[in-house]
């Protein structure tokens, strides 16, 4: 991998990643201000949650047309995010952030009874995949596959490192009906300067069955799932030889999977050369299973967990995919006992889930 660092006209870094060296000198000629991140974090008395109130976004950009996409290379006279005339794989802060390092110049912390407020510091980045408007992360070649993965790598190496930063969370929204506002394919990088409710919730389970059992969790539970392969109501979707996909026990969405190591590791940078020149062929083959469970693309949510900084030992790097489309045309929506009370209840057994995208 070869790594390019420049700037953007407003002062944010762009990052360029390719296969082999290659000569990233184009030069942003847009006409930008520099952004300032007035990010509040502020915290719920009642769970503890950490949220984020970023008012400055509501004018970021939404659904622009294809020859107006901003995360195409920049050529014939129109100019994007991306300077050069074609990349591989580019990474650049986003222009409208959700957590930047300038909140704490705007935002002074302050605490008063039960209310707990922060500058919403950190960092967001956007990742392109591919300069090919039209294409996916499953129309990806494994080598493609395997850039992408050492750019998310390298990010977080690179982002663990800062002072301000809790957790790195690496992901891509795909589809119009999760939400996703440009339709270029891309992912983005959350460097958090806070630990995730989600990743606080496994913490403290993980410590539980380690006190209960003297063992780790997810290796636990990895172990349980790769004993059922080949099993007809096996949950285990792709086994390789050095990861493992399978539909969780307790699956909250419809279709979804989660794709582990079978070596434990924390986080990206700790993956062995082995592991990392396996998971090209595994995730895009799962990829591949999700566009076929319907006439349409599926939309999905990809998630890596990775274990917050100072690191802890027992949490695991994992990937969670997942579409929340139930069945073809049709949504499965966070109505009432989802978003009121955090109860969900899925129309579909993470078994036969399973089978089917096994069958696919």
């Amino acid at each position: 991998m070869h790594k390019t660092v420049t700037k953007l006209a407003d002062g944010r870094e762009l990052i360029y990643y390719d296969a082999e060296p290659a000569v990233r000198d184009a030069v942003d000629a847009r006409p930008l201000s520099p952004v300032a991140g007035v990010s509040e974090v502020r915290v719920d008395p009642f769970t503890g949650d950490a949220v984020t109130i970023a008012a400055h976004r509501q004018g970021r950009t939404y659904h622009p047309p294809a020859d107006e996409c901003p995360l195409c290379p920049s050529r014939d006279g129109r100019l994007s995010e991306v300077p050069a005339a074609d990349y591989q794989v580019a990474v650049f802060e986003n222009r409208f952030p959700s957590l930047a390092g300038s909140s704490a110049d705007h935002v002074t912390p302050w605490s008063d009874g039960p209310y707990t407020l922060a500058p919403g510091t950190g960092r967001c980045e956007v990742v392109c995949f591919t300069p090919d408007h039209g294409a996916s992360f499953g129309d990806l070649t494994e080598q493609q596959a395997r850039l992408v993965l050492d750019a998310w790598t390298d990010r977080t190496a690179e982002l663990h490192a800062r002072p301000d930063v809790r957790q790195v969370y690496c992901f891509e929204n795909r589809g119009a009906d999760i939400g996703v506002t440009l339709g270029h394919p891309h992912g983005q990088i959350y460097a958090l300067p806070f630990t995730t409710p989600r990743t606080a919730q496994a913490l403290a389970k993980v410590a539980e069955h380690r006190r209960a059992t003297g063992r780790n969790l997810y290796d636990d539970v990895l172990a349980a799932e790769r004993a059922t392969l080949g099993d007809p109501d096996s949950r285990v979707v792709l086994a390789g030889e050095h990861w493992t996909a399978f539909v969780p026990f307790a699956a909250r969405w419809p279709y979804e999977v989660h794709l582990y190591p079978n070596r434990r590791v924390a986080d990206l940078t700790e993956l062995d050369e082995p592991a990392r020149a396996e998971f090209p062929r595994i995730y895009l083959d799962l990829l591949r299973r999700f566009d076929r469970l319907f006439p349409e693309p599926a939309p999905y949510i990809a998630a890596w967990h990775q274990a917050p900084r100072p690191a802890e030992a027992e949490l695991a790097l994992h990937l969670e995919l997942f579409t929340i489309r139930r069945t073809a045309g049709k949504l499965k929506y966070l109505a009432g006992t989802e978003s009121g009370m955090g109860a969900f209840m899925n129309d579909i057994r993470p078994e036969t889930a399973a089978r089917t995208l096994r069958e696919l």
